[in-house]
């Protein structure tokens, strides 16, 4: 199969199919180095639960967000995925719907996790803040502060595999840098203290409109497929 015929499945084709076991795909890319797997991440306090976590966003005031939303904008999937997308901030149409990744920047990662054989309902969607900030712009330092610890207790009690982080945003305040995303690319970083994989590439919008950035998107998410792959072995 060509790079512009996967590319092509990524971006919608519902009949996706792989021609070969994965854990050959993975034995034959010499270029990527084996990826030990991630230490068991620590356990979510025995009095935490998906309902408690959930029940404290609706009812957050922490910041003044809170102020401004229509909904809080929790996350949605399986509580039991291997795999965790992170997005930024919910936009217009999630502050509506209540759910990440919706409208055509939720329609083009939906494909693109066909691409690689996920279902949106395979994998777990949720952003670095629960509320959208006014007129979509960069959260703040200290709105991050506040929400942060939410999305950590979520991965706690979801103990991924592997987290994909879409977006600048997303990627630098998850890592705590300023490094361009553009750098943050094509490695394999980890997260907190179980060293949870975490990969890197553009948010679905900014692929919507810059198109010629999509081939790399896709080779994100090929590589994000790999390392996944050496994860779970």
């Amino acid at each position: 199969m060509t790079a512009r015929t996967e590319y092509l499945n990524a971006l919608g084709v519902e009949n996706w199919q792989q021609r070969r076991p994965l854990a050959v795909q993975v034995a034959k890319k010499a270029s990527v180095a084996p990826v030990p797997p991630a230490a068991e991440p620590a356990l979510a306090a025995a009095t935490d639960s998906w309902d408690m976590v959930a029940g404290e966003v609706a009812e957050c005031t922490r910041c003044g967000l809170c102020k401004t939303r229509t909904r809080t904008v929790f996350g949605v999937g399986d509580r039991q995925a291997k795999w965790l997308v992170v997005g930024e901030a919910p936009g217009a149409d999630e502050d509506r719907q209540g759910e990440p990744f919706v409208g055509r920047a939720g329609g083009l990662l939906n494909s693109m996790l066909r691409g690689i054989g996920l279902a949106r309902e395979q994998v777990f969607i949720a952003n670095v803040l629960k509320c959208r900030p006014p007129n979509n712009r960069d959260p703040a330092p200290a709105e991050v502060e506040q929400c942060l610890p939410y999305l950590e207790r979520q991965i706690a009690l979801l103990r991924p595999r592997i987290m994909l982080a879409v977006g600048r945003i997303a990627a630098q305040n998850l890592l705590a840098t300023d490094t361009p995303i553009g750098k943050l690319r094509g490695h394999v970083h980890s997260f907190g203290a179980a060293r949870i994989p975490l990969v890197v590439t553009y948010h679905p919008a900014y692929l919507l409109r810059s198109p010629t950035e999509k081939r790399k998107a896709w080779e994100d998410l090929k590589f994000a497929r790999r390392v996944a792959a050496g994860a779970n072995s």
